[in-house]
């Protein structure tokens, strides 16, 4: 069964912290599978995990968001 994630964003001026995404959901949302997820992060490349417990981890949304962003950016710049 599919699922479909949203990545829900905050406007940084309400005072409420932005929804933090799971890996499945960060996953789904970049196209990058887990390993290059992992890889990125090890390099340098990719926003930090916040820990929930000592076993879980999630994303904050709005910097999957920039991070999305800055790579349609990239792109944008490469054709111009």
């Amino acid at each position: 069964m599919a699922t479909r994630t949203a990545i829900a964003t905050t406007p940084l001026h309400s005072g409420t912290p932005p929804p933090l995404l799971r890996m499945r959901a960060v996953c789904q949302s970049t196209g990058l599978s887990r390993s290059q997820l992992y890889r990125r992060l090890r390099a340098g490349e990719f926003p930090q995990p916040v820990r929930l417990s000592k076993q879980a981890i999630a994303w904050a949304s709005n910097e999957i968001q920039d991070w999305i962003d800055a790579r349609v950016a990239e792109r944008d710049a490469e054709g111009a």
